[in-house]
Protein backbone atom coordinates (compact mmCIF):
# COMPACT_ATOMS: atom_id res chain seq x y z
CA UNK A 1 0.00 0.00 0.00
CA UNK A 2 2.78 2.13 1.22
CA UNK A 3 4.70 1.81 -2.55
CA UNK A 4 1.73 2.21 -4.35
CA UNK A 5 1.22 5.64 -2.57
CA UNK A 6 4.45 6.73 -3.28
CA UNK A 7 3.82 6.05 -6.80
CA UNK A 8 6.03 2.60 -6.37
CA UNK A 9 5.82 -0.43 -8.55
CA UNK A 10 6.73 -3.22 -5.90
CA UNK A 11 2.60 -4.06 -5.26
CA UNK A 12 0.02 -6.37 -6.19
CA UNK A 13 -3.43 -6.00 -7.01
CA UNK A 14 -4.65 -6.84 -3.56
CA UNK A 15 -2.33 -3.89 -2.40
CA UNK A 16 -4.03 -1.44 -4.92
CA UNK A 17 -7.12 -2.98 -3.66
CA UNK A 18 -6.82 -1.92 0.11
CA UNK A 19 -4.82 1.07 -0.55
CA UNK A 20 -7.76 2.62 -2.47
CA UNK A 21 -10.20 1.28 0.04
CA UNK A 22 -8.38 3.12 2.79
CA UNK A 23 -8.05 6.40 0.91
CA UNK A 24 -11.92 6.39 0.50
CA UNK A 25 -12.28 6.63 4.57
CA UNK A 26 -9.47 8.47 4.76
CA UNK A 27 -8.79 10.59 1.83
CA UNK A 28 -5.42 11.80 3.20
CA UNK A 29 -3.64 8.53 3.24
CA UNK A 30 -1.99 8.87 -0.08
CA UNK A 31 -0.41 12.58 0.88
CA UNK A 32 0.55 11.55 4.35
CA UNK A 33 2.72 8.53 3.48
CA UNK A 34 4.42 10.87 0.70
CA UNK A 35 5.15 13.61 3.30
CA UNK A 36 6.24 10.74 5.76
CA UNK A 37 8.99 9.55 2.99
CA UNK A 38 10.02 12.97 2.66
CA UNK A 39 10.37 13.54 6.63
CA UNK A 40 12.36 10.59 6.45
CA UNK A 41 14.40 11.82 4.26
CA UNK A 42 15.46 15.02 5.64
CA UNK A 43 15.78 13.34 9.61
CA UNK A 44 18.64 11.19 7.74
CA UNK A 45 20.31 14.04 6.49
CA UNK A 46 20.23 15.93 9.25
CA UNK A 47 21.43 13.30 11.31
CA UNK A 48 24.32 12.15 9.25
CA UNK A 49 25.10 16.29 9.17
CA UNK A 50 25.00 15.61 13.14
CA UNK A 51 27.88 12.76 12.17
CA UNK A 52 25.81 9.55 12.64
CA UNK A 53 27.46 6.61 10.25
CA UNK A 54 24.90 3.95 11.61
CA UNK A 55 21.32 3.47 11.30
CA UNK A 56 18.73 0.87 11.98
CA UNK A 57 15.80 0.97 10.14
CA UNK A 58 12.54 -0.65 11.94
CA UNK A 59 10.15 -2.12 9.62
CA UNK A 60 11.56 -0.47 6.30
CA UNK A 61 8.74 -2.32 4.02
CA UNK A 62 9.80 -2.17 0.30
CA UNK A 63 12.90 -0.77 -1.16
CA UNK A 64 11.91 2.91 -2.28
CA UNK A 65 14.87 5.09 -3.79
CA UNK A 66 16.61 7.13 -2.47
CA UNK A 67 16.61 4.31 0.55
CA UNK A 68 18.24 5.48 4.03
CA UNK A 69 21.80 4.15 2.81
CA UNK A 70 21.74 6.35 -0.57
CA UNK A 71 20.65 9.19 1.74
CA UNK A 72 23.08 8.78 4.60
CA UNK A 73 26.21 8.63 2.27
CA UNK A 74 25.13 11.56 0.90
CA UNK A 75 26.98 12.85 3.47
CA UNK A 76 29.07 9.91 4.89
CA UNK A 77 29.86 7.83 2.16
CA UNK A 78 30.91 4.93 4.96
CA UNK A 79 27.44 5.04 6.67
CA UNK A 80 26.20 1.51 7.69
CA UNK A 81 22.84 0.93 7.81
CA UNK A 82 20.55 -2.34 8.84
CA UNK A 83 17.39 -2.56 7.66
CA UNK A 84 14.83 -5.13 9.46
CA UNK A 85 11.40 -5.95 8.72
CA UNK A 86 8.79 -9.08 9.50
CA UNK A 87 8.04 -9.51 6.15
CA UNK A 88 10.43 -12.32 3.86
CA UNK A 89 9.57 -10.81 0.73
CA UNK A 90 10.91 -7.18 1.89
CA UNK A 91 13.51 -9.05 3.24
CA UNK A 92 14.48 -10.55 0.02
CA UNK A 93 14.03 -7.66 -2.00
CA UNK A 94 15.75 -5.74 0.18
CA UNK A 95 18.83 -7.93 0.07
CA UNK A 96 18.52 -8.23 -3.84
CA UNK A 97 18.53 -4.41 -3.93
CA UNK A 98 21.23 -3.49 -1.34
CA UNK A 99 24.15 -3.91 -3.44
CA UNK A 100 28.00 -3.54 -1.66
CA UNK A 101 29.25 -3.48 1.87
CA UNK A 102 28.05 -1.33 5.18
CA UNK A 103 24.01 -2.58 4.08
CA UNK A 104 22.32 -5.52 6.30
CA UNK A 105 18.89 -6.87 5.81
CA UNK A 106 17.41 -8.59 9.24
CA UNK A 107 14.47 -10.87 9.37
CA UNK A 108 12.74 -9.43 12.54
CA UNK A 109 10.14 -8.38 14.75
CA UNK A 110 10.79 -4.91 15.39
CA UNK A 111 9.24 -5.90 18.87
CA UNK A 112 12.60 -7.92 19.83
CA UNK A 113 15.24 -5.41 20.09
CA UNK A 114 17.63 -8.33 21.48
CA UNK A 115 17.15 -10.76 18.59
CA UNK A 116 17.81 -7.62 16.33
CA UNK A 117 20.83 -6.35 18.00
CA UNK A 118 22.39 -9.62 18.46
CA UNK A 119 21.85 -11.00 15.58
CA UNK A 120 25.56 -11.83 13.88
CA UNK A 121 25.40 -9.96 10.59
CA UNK A 122 24.19 -6.35 12.96
CA UNK A 123 26.95 -7.35 15.63
CA UNK A 124 29.54 -7.48 12.50
CA UNK A 125 28.39 -4.38 10.94
CA UNK A 126 27.60 -2.15 13.92
CA UNK A 127 29.79 -0.21 17.02
CA UNK A 128 27.79 -0.36 19.95
CA UNK A 129 30.44 1.69 21.06
CA UNK A 130 29.58 4.74 18.88
CA UNK A 131 26.30 6.35 18.28
CA UNK A 132 23.41 5.33 16.35
CA UNK A 133 20.14 6.00 14.94
CA UNK A 134 17.01 4.27 15.28
CA UNK A 135 14.84 5.05 12.97
CA UNK A 136 10.84 3.82 13.84
CA UNK A 137 9.08 5.49 10.67
CA UNK A 138 5.64 5.15 10.22
CA UNK A 139 5.47 1.43 12.38
CA UNK A 140 4.22 2.68 15.69
CA UNK A 141 0.82 2.26 13.96
CA UNK A 142 1.04 -1.23 14.10
CA UNK A 143 1.32 -1.01 17.80
CA UNK A 144 -0.98 0.68 20.56
CA UNK A 145 -0.08 2.64 23.40
CA UNK A 146 -0.83 -0.36 25.53
CA UNK A 147 1.93 -2.46 24.02
CA UNK A 148 4.46 -0.97 26.52
CA UNK A 149 6.11 0.78 23.75
CA UNK A 150 8.01 3.10 26.22
CA UNK A 151 9.37 -0.12 27.66
CA UNK A 152 10.21 -2.03 24.09
CA UNK A 153 12.43 1.96 23.32
CA UNK A 154 14.09 1.39 26.92
CA UNK A 155 15.24 -1.82 25.69
CA UNK A 156 16.79 -0.15 22.28
CA UNK A 157 18.48 2.59 24.01
CA UNK A 158 20.13 0.22 26.43
CA UNK A 159 21.81 -1.24 24.21
CA UNK A 160 22.87 2.03 22.54
CA UNK A 161 25.56 3.94 22.49
CA UNK A 162 25.39 7.76 24.93
CA UNK A 163 23.96 9.60 22.31
CA UNK A 164 22.24 7.56 20.38
CA UNK A 165 19.01 9.28 18.21
CA UNK A 166 15.73 8.20 17.81
CA UNK A 167 13.37 9.21 14.77
CA UNK A 168 9.75 8.50 14.54
CA UNK A 169 6.69 9.47 12.57
CA UNK A 170 3.17 8.35 14.25
CA UNK A 171 -0.43 8.89 12.92
CA UNK A 172 -2.32 10.31 15.47
CA UNK A 173 -6.40 10.17 15.32
CA UNK A 174 -6.35 13.66 16.52
CA UNK A 175 -9.47 15.33 14.90
CA UNK A 176 -10.75 12.21 12.90
CA UNK A 177 -14.90 11.84 13.98
CA UNK A 178 -15.80 8.48 15.54
CA UNK A 179 -17.20 7.30 12.66
CA UNK A 180 -14.04 7.18 10.53
CA UNK A 181 -12.62 5.53 13.17
CA UNK A 182 -14.54 3.26 13.29
CA UNK A 183 -15.09 2.47 9.72
CA UNK A 184 -11.03 2.52 9.40
CA UNK A 185 -11.02 -0.29 12.50
CA UNK A 186 -13.34 -2.46 10.61
CA UNK A 187 -11.48 -2.54 6.71
CA UNK A 188 -8.64 -3.25 8.96
CA UNK A 189 -9.99 -6.18 11.08
CA UNK A 190 -9.51 -9.14 9.11
CA UNK A 191 -6.00 -8.52 8.57
CA UNK A 192 -3.09 -9.59 10.79
CA UNK A 193 -1.52 -6.23 10.55
CA UNK A 194 -3.30 -3.57 12.83
CA UNK A 195 -3.72 -0.60 11.79
CA UNK A 196 -3.86 1.55 14.99
CA UNK A 197 -4.07 5.66 14.96
CA UNK A 198 -2.67 7.33 18.58
CA UNK A 199 -4.24 9.46 20.41
CA UNK A 200 -1.89 13.15 20.81
CA UNK A 201 -1.41 13.02 24.31
CA UNK A 202 -0.18 9.07 23.99
CA UNK A 203 2.40 10.03 21.43
CA UNK A 204 3.86 13.33 23.88
CA UNK A 205 4.17 10.74 26.48
CA UNK A 206 6.16 8.41 24.61
CA UNK A 207 8.50 11.42 23.74
CA UNK A 208 9.07 12.08 26.97
CA UNK A 209 11.41 9.01 26.78
CA UNK A 210 14.01 11.79 24.17
CA UNK A 211 14.73 15.21 23.83
CA UNK A 212 13.88 16.12 20.56
CA UNK A 213 15.79 18.41 18.78
CA UNK A 214 14.06 21.84 17.14
CA UNK A 215 10.66 21.71 16.39
CA UNK A 216 10.33 19.19 18.62
CA UNK A 217 6.89 17.25 18.32
CA UNK A 218 5.27 18.53 14.85
CA UNK A 219 3.41 17.54 11.76
CA UNK A 220 5.73 15.12 9.33
CA UNK A 221 5.38 18.41 6.79
CA UNK A 222 6.63 21.33 9.20
CA UNK A 223 9.55 19.11 10.53
CA UNK A 224 12.26 21.20 9.22
CA UNK A 225 10.54 21.83 6.13
CA UNK A 226 9.29 25.00 4.28
CA UNK A 227 7.49 23.30 1.01
CA UNK A 228 4.77 22.23 2.38
CA UNK A 229 2.94 24.24 4.81
CA UNK A 230 -0.03 22.30 5.71
CA UNK A 231 -0.39 19.99 8.43
CA UNK A 232 -0.93 16.27 8.73
CA UNK A 233 -2.48 13.80 11.22
CA UNK A 234 1.32 12.38 11.10
CA UNK A 235 3.20 13.60 13.79
CA UNK A 236 7.17 13.34 13.86
CA UNK A 237 10.05 14.05 16.27
CA UNK A 238 13.93 13.25 16.27
CA UNK A 239 15.88 13.32 19.44
CA UNK A 240 18.55 12.17 21.80
CA UNK A 241 17.85 9.14 24.04
CA UNK A 242 17.87 10.31 27.69
CA UNK A 243 20.16 7.88 29.86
Amino acid sequence: MYDYWLGGKDHFPADRDMAERTAAILPDSPRLAQANRRFLGRAVRFLAERGVTQYIDLGTGLPTSPNVHEIARGVHPGARVVYVDNDPMVVAHSRAMSTGGGVATVHADMREPEAILDHPDVAELLDFDQPAALLMVAVLNYLTPGDDVRGLLGRYSARLARGSYLALSVVSDEGLPGDVRRRARKLFQPSDIPANAWPRAAIDDLLTTIDPVRPGVTPTTRWRAEEDPLDTRMLAAVGTFRS
